[in-house]
């Protein structure tokens, strides 16, 4: 089979299978077998597939049509500045998370606390783009710990990863505190994607309460590891603005909501003062 007629095949099978975007993945997971960027297909030489590749398109578009997301199918994810591997054990990090990381970076800090780390997209962003910073990021999890330790060495990052439950065994005081934790409320898990609901860790993605719990553990230990006028950054649902301000509030926060490109609600800025 020529690649053109792959290509073709590949967008009409998933679309069969009632995939959005049928041909924007196909193309994905045809260049993720062909070892190329997805822009490169429609230029290169319509030449025949191998044995080989074909069986690996074969196995990634069943993958696909049985909603495993794209980025573990073919391994990684591009976020913010760079290429991130992801897994089943990571959240596939995703475009409105970048708004936590620009926002991070218009603040000043040297040291920074990533909780509920996952793959590392956050904190690794984060210190590549600002040499010389030092940066923990802390999981539950231990093979996402495993991740984000990878994409910190592939990128040329150097960052600390340890096991822990929020701030549970975590010593001193940092600049800032960011997290992107599981925010979506037990009563909505039902009604997400199926790539989300059925291929990404549950924990990740519910605390399996009201989708609140992550920011109340987060509030009510920020004083105890921030240094004097640190910041604290988590990234929302868009309807928790207003909830996750008052958390942060009451403990002693000025707190606001930051929007993405889409105007919706995404991340909460809070200042603790000194």
């Amino acid at each position: 089979m020529r690649l053109s007629q792959a290509r073709r095949d590949a967008a009409r099978r998933l679309a069969a299978a009632g995939i959005a975007g049928a041909a924007r993945d196909a193309d994905r997971i045809l260049a993720a077998v062909l070892g190329i960027e997805p822009g490169r297909l429609r230029v290169m030489d319509d030449r025949g597939l191998t044995g080989e590749e074909l069986a690996r398109l074969e196995s990634g578009l069943a993958a696909r049509a049985a909603r495993q997301p794209v980025a573990q199918i073919v391994g990684f994810r591009d976020f913010y500045a760079h290429r991130f591997r992801v897994t089943r054990d990571t959240l596939d990090p995703r475009p409105e998370t970048e708004v936590l990381v620009r926002a991070a970076l218009d603040l000043p800090w040297a040291s920074v606390l990533d909780l509920g780390t996952g793959s590392g997209a956050i904190l690794v962003s984060l210190l590549a783009a600002r040499p010389g910073a030092r940066g923990l990021g802390t999981d539950i999890s231990g093979a996402a710990l495993d991740v984000a330790r990878g994409n910190a060495q592939m990128i040329g990052v150097t960052a600390d990863f340890v096991p822990a439950d929020w701030y549970h065994g975590i010593a001193g005081r940092f600049d800032l505190i960011v997290s992107n934790p599981p925010y979506i409320a037990l009563s909505e898990m039902a009604g997400l994607s199926p790539d989300v609901r059925d291929w990404e860790p549950r924990g990740a993605l519910t605390d399996g309460d009201d989708g609140l719990t992550a920011y109340r553990a987060i509030a009510a230990g920020a004083r105890d590891h921030l240094a004097p006028g640190g910041h604290v950054l988590v990234e929302i649902g868009p309807t928790q603005g207003e909830a996750v301000c008052a958390i942060l509030a009451a403990a002693g926060a000025e707190a606001r909501v930051i929007v993405d490109l889409d105007g919706r609600d995404r991340v909460v800025l809070a200042r603790f003062s000194a």
